[in-house]
């Protein structure tokens, strides 16, 4: 059952039944009387003519957006493109304009991100303080389109009207691609899941290396795998600076997913991480390298610091944010002038060079002759030393909230006392004794007097963050979706309402009851992998290829790829052990060994064990969200697929995968027989 929102009604209204919780709550809504809206093939998207290219993107921009959409979450054949008119007075149409009152974040300050909505039986208007604070609405309206459908089978909104606006300026996610490689495509997705719960940044730490001591302190260091994503031109002097480039963005295909971004409502914020965490620097010019530290650059050397400014020089073109973010977190204390005084002149630069303004991690730099400007905003994520979050409040300094102990996530481990893979829900509901739960404001679970209040004028938000430390081969993109897609709404919530701010906040049980439906269906983006069955016992597929002859090339089924849970059988005679079985767009299953492939990083995933060659063997491949294993006819045995984890290169440990099933092409270079094949669901 899902959960009704009780909001400013009228207890006699029977539109009031129609309206459901939905993440992030609204600020207020006072029902009417009347009939809901009800969504319809002819519900048509007008745009005030008035305001139609302001903004940017524009408010057109996004109704072009919510059109396909709406085409999406309704799944209606057709809907009427867009249009301009002066004003929303016909029947039947959702009019997005601007002009709503002016709005402004718990600490006072203004906000585009604000939106009024008035709804009757045949308009909808959702009126916005900037085209950004449109889009939310159109969120909004998504939002109680699919919980309504889910618990009565019609897409409405219910009568009446009501405003909303976020209490924070800043409300993101990091995830670190230094570390871990991912395509474009794949954080392009992640935006558009993040936008539909109002998320408005995306921080990608961009730069990094995986930290082993057994590597890093020995003559094996320039071996050990870093990462640097932003790929120079072919004539530039930085060319070098990345070590591979098949793992690294082209400027159009960055520019494109920054586009896409925008076009969904959240900001990309990239970081380039220096003068610690820059191993790949150091690999590409050992002579800058802190003497010990392959991983640390040397501020003193002359050539280090206009080596980075040569960096931001080529790249800070490519960006449209206003602010990006030079890391600089954990440099050695014992350099804290030569620190300080290289965030600042990095501050200078940036904003000389672009206009745009610099992000640091908290990092606390003891000295007694200089400080960092307060032009720089600390993205606070640990208590070391003095860096108290509300000691820099009280000092002038602008924070963002990434507090460890609340926002911290990490890949899979062999340690169960690393970062969780999911935001702790217990924190963010319930917090410490007496709490009302987590919030941007809130840095300590056990200290009050570390946690300000929720209008604090130097506090612009919060950034939850995910990270890889343990590389590519620890998780695969659908588990590192699985891991954030709870979070994000959770964080939504959160990081847009607070806790115990508004009456009309989500409770955890109103939250779970939501949760599913809205996950499975945010439009633009399938992360899920879902697909509709064909079949009653939930078949996807069912092919019987008898004597198909796969030399002549694989077979296409039309499905690229399948999210878990799945069983995907066949029935095979191989005649060699090359080939692959299946492929898909995120995995691949080679025949050799039985080896799952991660398509994006090419990492490869083996059994112990191989087909008989000219005899006939059954696979039953299982999987969940938390494990891939294989069921071989008479051997009556479960066979996992799993990775080898560690903690810096020590405690070594399997952990198990779970893979999208690749189901687009069949027997690609394979040689035998295949006979049935069937992919079903659960």
């Amino acid at each position: 059952m899902l959960a009704q929102l009780t909001l400013d009604r009228d207890d006699d209204s029977p539109a009031a039944t129609s309206y459901f919780a939905q993440i992030p709550s609204i600020a207020s809504f006072e029902f009417s009387r009347g009939a809901p809206f009800l969504l319809t093939a002819a519900t048509r998207v007008l745009v005030d003519s008035n305001y139609a290219n302001t903004g940017s993107p524009s408010l057109l921009d996004f109704a072009t957006i919510f059109r396909q959409d709406l085409l999406e979450v309704t799944g209606f054949d057709y809907l009427p493109q867009v249009s301009l008119a002066s004003d929303g007075g016909l029947s039947g149409i959702i009019y997005l304009t601007l002009g709503a009152s002016d709005y402004s974040l718990y600490n006072g300050q203004a906000t585009d991100e604000g939106y009024e909505f008035d709804v009757s039986h045949q308009t909808i208007t959702i009126k916005g303080s900037g085209a950004r604070g449109a889009w939310w609405g159109t969120r909004t309206l998504l939002q109680q389109a699919i919980v309504s459908d889910k618990m009565s089978g019609f897409m409405t909104v219910p009568s009446g009207s009501g405003w909303d606006a976020p209490g924070w300026e800043v409300r993101g996610f990091m995830l670190d691609a230094g570390r871990h490689w991912f395509e474009t495509s794949f954080l392009t997705d992640l935006c558009t899941y993040a936008s539909f719960f109002k998320l408005n940044e995306f921080h990608i730490h961009a730069s990094d290396n995986l930290w082993d001591p057994n590597w890093l302190y020995t003559d094996l260091w320039p071996e050990l795998y870093s990462g640097f994503r932003f790929r120079p031109a072919n004539d530039s002097a930085n060319y070098g600076v990345v070590p591979q480039l098949n793992e690294s963005w082209s400027q159009s295909d960055f520019q494109a997913m920054q586009s896409s971004c925008a076009a969904h409502g959240i900001t990309i914020v990239p970081e380039i991480d220096t003068p610690g965490h820059s191993l790949a620097i150091s690999q590409w010019k050992p002579e800058l390298m802190l003497a010990g530290n392959p991983d640390q650059l040397n501020l003193s050397y002359p050539a280090t610091i206009p080596t980075i400014q040569d960096l931001w020089e080529e790249f800070l073109p490519w960006f449209t944010s206003t602010e990006i973010s030079i890391g600089a977190d954990e440099y050695p204390s014992q350099y804290a002038d030569e620190y300080i005084y290289f965030v600042n002149d990095m501050a200078d630069y940036v904003y000389a060079r672009s206009r745009k303004s610099i992000r640091v991690w908290g990092t606390y730099e003891p000295s007694n002759t200089s400080s960092i400007s307060k032009n720089v905003t600390i993205q606070h994520w640990d208590f070391p030393g003095d860096t108290i979050p509300v000691q820099l409040l009280a000092d002038g300094y602008k924070v963002i909230n990434s507090e460890q102990v609340f926002l911290y996530l990490d890949g899979k481990t062999s340690d169960g006392n690393q970062f969780p893979l999911s935001l702790n829900e217990s924190l963010f509901w319930t917090g410490a004794p007496g709490e009302v739960g987590w919030a941007p404001n809130v840095f300590s679970a056990t200290d009050e007097s570390n946690n300000t209040y929720p209008g604090d004028p130097g506090l612009r938000g919060a950034i939850f963050a995910l990270w890889e430390d343990w590389g590519n081969n620890a998780t695969d993109p659908l588990e590192v979706y699985l891991q954030l897609s709870k979070s994000i709404t959770l964080f939504g919530e959160k990081s847009w309402a607070g806790s115990g701010v508004r009456s009309t906040q989500l409770t955890q049980e109103q939250f779970d009851s939501v949760y599913p439906a809205l996950n499975a269906r945010a439009p633009g983006q399938n992360l899920n992998r879902a697909v509709k069955p064909l079949g009653p016992q939930g078949e996807v597929f069912s092919l019987n290829f008898g004597g198909h002859d796969f030399s002549q090339g694989p077979v296409g089924t039309g499905v690229q790829s399948v999210g878990p849970p799945y069983v995907l059988s066949v029935t095979l005679t191989p005649l060699s052990g090359e080939g692959t079985l299946f492929r898909g767009e995120d995995t691949a299953l080679l025949l050799q060994n039985l080896t799952f492939v991660d398509v994006p990083t090419n990492t490869y995933f083996s059994l112990p064990l191989s087909l008989p060659l000219g005899v006939q063997s059954t696979l039953e491949i299982h999987a969940t969200c938390e494990y891939t294993y294989l069921l071989l006819q008479g051997q009556g045995r479960e066979v996992y697929w799993t990775t080898r984890m560690d903690i810096w290169g020590e405690r070594m440990q399997l952990g198990n995968m779970s893979f999208p099933a690749p189901s687009a092409w069949i027997g690609e270079g394979f040689e035998g027989e295949i006979g049935e094949v069937v992919l079903r669901l659960g």
